[in-house]
């Protein structure tokens, strides 16, 4: 494998007519990238910030093998890869100058990459957070379901819905501001909104799905304030969501957590979402000017 198999390119149309075909035959593990490319094309790389995006795909016998995004201010993104695959893209990034903040990638890709990358730049790696992807297998209401209805949310609800995204970045540890002057601006402004309410009409829990992107739909994010946690509120809302999805034609449905938390992983494996992926975030401390 040569160091110039990776093709790079900065035009995001480009790069999918290039490897769209590639991203789209595994969507569900490629819904990170699809999502996110999706919104770069929707909304231009000026929303992202002063830097141009940085695409890349690997070609080998005709065919691609491999691709990365790294979006404005963002660290890389790559599918799969080999450790041969991570060491190729981390000298080919190297050589060229780069300065990567953190890569975000599937378990064994993020493992072998900040290796090679500590080794070609001297960056301290330090793991972030490990997360794990899901995919819906038979949906499976919690019984009992508590008492409610889950509805949509609409314009009126805006105010609770952008406290409700900054309460859920905040729990996760997301460095965004959530605020109604940022709201279109953050990744949580193009999704379809769920909430599940109390019988006299209070909202105690939301759901939110991303567009349906090459059959997939993406359940994020999954929020229930902390006094109204454990009474299952957050159950009958992701299978509302769900289901909804699935209604609307969705191939796959599949959504992330975090892998150290027990209570969220176990909820949603009782709802029919199995395990298919782990995936880490590793973030990289440079060592020099």
């Amino acid at each position: 494998m040569r160091i110039d198999d990776w093709r790079l390119t900065e035009d995001v149309d480009d790069f999918m007519d290039r490897a769209g075909d590639f991203l789209r035959s595994r969507p569900g593990l490629h819904i990170a990238a699809l999502t996110a490319l999706a919104r770069l094309r929707a909304r231009g790389a000026a929303a992202y910030g002063p830097e141009a995006p940085l695409f890349g795909r690997l070609e080998d016998g005709g065919g691609v093998r491999a691709a990365f995004q790294r979006l404005p201010s963002r660290g890389l993104a790559p599918t799969p890869l080999t450790e041969g695959q991570a060491d190729v893209l981390a000298a080919r990034l190297a050589d060229l100058g780069h300065r990567l903040p953190y890569v975000s990638a599937e378990a064994r890709t993020a493992a072998a990459f900040a290796e090679a990358w500590q080794r070609r730049t001297g960056a301290v790696p330090t793991t972030r957070v490990r997360m794990r992807l899901h995919r819906l297998g038979t949906l499976t209401p919690p019984r009992p379901v508590p008492a409610g209805r889950e509805r949509a949310v609409g314009e009126e609800d805006r105010e609770q819905l952008v406290r409700w995204c900054a309460e859920f970045a905040a729990d996760v540890g997301e460095d965004v501001t959530v605020d109604a002057d940022s709201w279109a601006g953050t990744r949580f402004a193009d999704k379809g909104y769920t909430f599940w309410e109390t019988p006299d009409g209070t909202p105690v829990s939301m759901a939110g799905a991303n567009p349906m992107i090459a059959g997939v739909v993406q359940v994020d994010p999954v929020y229930t304030p902390a006094r109204l946690r454990g009474r299952g509120y957050a159950g009958a809302v992701t299978v509302a969501v769900s289901r909804a999805a699935r209604a609307a034609g969705a191939e796959e449905v599949v959504l992330y957590t975090n892998a150290a938390n027990p209570t969220s992983n176990a909820l949603y494996q009782r709802l029919g979402y199995r395990p298919v992926a782990e995936w880490t975030v590793v973030d990289f401390a440079p060592t020099g000017p």
